[in-house]
């Protein structure tokens, strides 16, 4: 293993100190127990959001905290959910007398703990609302989870409720725009090469030089089926028709396209990707209207990219459009 890393167990810990100082003024770290706010939290009457889970993923979730997107976020170990008691003080730090969204990816750590914060929190008078992201098409269910995945669309979910939070929507509001996100957003991903946990010290699975596996979790959890590796237009078109066959899509619709790196893939293959899901939504008679491309759900140095698609309508357009001041996502301000 030849990682810029020290002790393997402080990772996580070295980690989120680099991240707030490199961002002081802008997020806040506490570390007992650890959690990241924005700088100006709590803000008042605005519903707070809350995201977090297991680190590796980076710049999921802390990097998407600030202005239009989170409140806080909390890194549980590498890959494992964090415990309830950082997730309710995350929860009590944000809270501007709004209530408080906690956003949650589909691994059944995440879901359990979340929900127990949630408990604990309301005990002390803080309305919470959950939405679960399980935007994942590849699996229906799994060891790490009881129903799809939450992997990329969890960005997406995040950017337009943290914009209706920031536009004024009430608590219900800002769950409600969570969950349509969600019900309009599907994904899938592949890997070339996999990526190795500091404290395991070895790959998470093994793939041949000729393989790629299809589907594959941003844990590292098994896929559909290993397939021959291919070039770029196949691989394409493998993972992109099992979203668009999930979401059905009527001729006409308008769509972001997001091509998301897993963390060890050059920016020119992501592109390379891009141009070509780009093109087979063009050829199908759907609308591009927008897109991201970059390295925002990652898998540490896993080699592979994932698809997300997400249905627009005006108000989804309007706030995915809407301004969002983060370490790892920003425009309009």
């Amino acid at each position: 293993m030849k990682k810029l890393i020290n002790d393997p167990h402080d990772v996580v810990t070295e980690t989120v100190r680099g991240f707030a100082a490199a961002h002081a003024g802008h997020v806040v770290l506490v570390e007992d127990p650890v959690h990241l706010h924005r700088a100006d939290a709590p803000v008042a009457g605005k519903v707070a959001l809350v995201s977090g889970g297991g680190s590796g993923h980076e710049p999921l979730h802390a990097g998407f905290l600030g202005f239009g997107m989170l409140d806080a976020a909390v890194p549980g170990p590498m890959f494992t959910s964090p415990t309830p008691d950082p997730v309710v003080a995350a929860t009590k730090a944000v809270d501007g007398g709004a209530g408080v969204l906690h956003i949650v990816k589909n691994y059944t750590g995440d879901v359990l703990n979340f929900e127990t914060a949630a408990e604990l929190a309301e005990m002390d008078g803080i309305r919470v609302e959950t939405v679960v992201v399980d935007d994942d098409v590849a699996v229906q269910d799994s060891l790490y989870t009881a129903g799809r995945r939450g992997v990329a669309g969890t960005v997406v979910v995040e950017k337009c409720a943290g914009a209706a939070a920031q536009r004024g929507d009430d608590l219900d509001g800002v769950a409600a725009v969570a969950r349509h996100v969600n019900d309009v957003t599907r994904s899938m991903g592949l890997a070339l090469a996999p990526g190795t946990v500091p404290h395991a010290g070895e790959p998470s699975f093994t793939l041949a030089d000729d393989e790629v596996e299809l589907g594959i979790g941003i844990h590292g959890e098994p896929g559909r089926e290993r397939i021959a590796m291919a070039p770029a237009d196949e691989l394409v078109d493998r993972v992109l028709e099992p979203v668009l066959t999930d979401l059905d899509l009527p001729a006409g619709s308008r769509l972001l396209l997001f091509v998301n790196g897993m963390g060890g893939t050059p920016l020119s293959e992501l592109y390379i990707a891009y141009r070509r899901a780009a093109e087979v939504l063009s050829d199908r008679g759907h609308e591009v209207a927008r897109s991201l491309v970059g390295n925002y759900v990652t898998s540490l140095e896993m080699q592979g990219f994932s698809i997300t698609v997400t249905v627009l309508d005006d108000d989804l357009l309007t706030l995915w459009d809407a301004p969002v001041e983060t370490p790892a996502l920003r425009w309009g301000r």
